[in-house]
C-alpha cells in the first residue's frame, strides 16, 4: 500500500517544482490558467508520482497535472483513490481535461471511474497563444488542438 500525505513545506515546493519541469508552472485548462503555486499537491512517500490540484470552484475541484514516475505500480490510481477520499465531503466533483492526443490519459481516467463531459475543438491552438511551448504533436505522433474534459462524480 502506497503512502500518500497531502504535500507541505518543503515537500511542496519540490512537488511543485517537479510539476514545473513536466508541465511548466503554467497550465492552461479550459481557458483557465493555472500556477502550481495555486495548486495544492499529494505525494507518494518516495515521491513516485505527485497529483497537482485546485479547489477554487466548489464544488468541482479541478485536478491541474498528475505524474506517476513510475508506471503500471498503481501509483495514479492510489492518488486518484486519495483525492478522492480527501473531497468527498466537500465537493461534487473532481474534473481533470486532457488532450485529444493523450490516449494513454483518456483510457487511465474512464478506468477509475471518470467519464467524458466535454470537448473543446481548437482550445490547445488558443492556448498556445499564451503558452507557445506547448507542443504542435503529441503522444503517438497526433497532432495536439483539442482538450477533452472528464469528470468524477463524488
Amino acid at each position: 500500500m502506497l503512502e500518500i500525505c497531502l504535500a507541505k513545506g518543503a515537500g511542496l515546493e519540490a512537488a511543485r517544482a517537479c510539476l514545473a519541469r513536466e508541465w511548466g508552472d503554467l497550465l492552461i485548462v479550459r481557458g483557465l490558467c493555472y500556477r502550481l503555486a495555486d495548486c495544492e499537491c499529494l505525494i507518494t512517500a518516495g515521491f513516485e508520482g505527485i497529483a497537482a490540484f485546485n479547489t477554487r470552484e466548489p464544488p468541482v475541484a479541478e485536478l491541474v497535472a498528475i505524474n506517476a514516475f513510475l508506471r503500471r505500480y498503481g501509483i495514479g490510481t492510489a492518488l486518484i483513490d486519495t483525492l478522492r477520499q480527501m473531497l468527498k465531503d466537500d465537493f461534487a466533483v473532481i474534473r481533470a481535461t486532457t488532450t485529444n492526443d493523450n490516449i494513454d490519459a483518456l483510457r487511465f481516467y474512464q478506468r477509475r471511474g471518470f467519464r467524458i463531459t466535454g470537448l473543446r475543438a481548437g482550445a490547445v491552438d488558443e492556448a498556445r497563444i499564451l503558452k507557445p511551448a506547448i507542443p504542435l504533436e503529441g503522444a503517438y505522433g497526433i497532432p495536439i488542438h483539442d482538450e477533452i474534459d472528464l469528470e468524477l462524480r463524488l
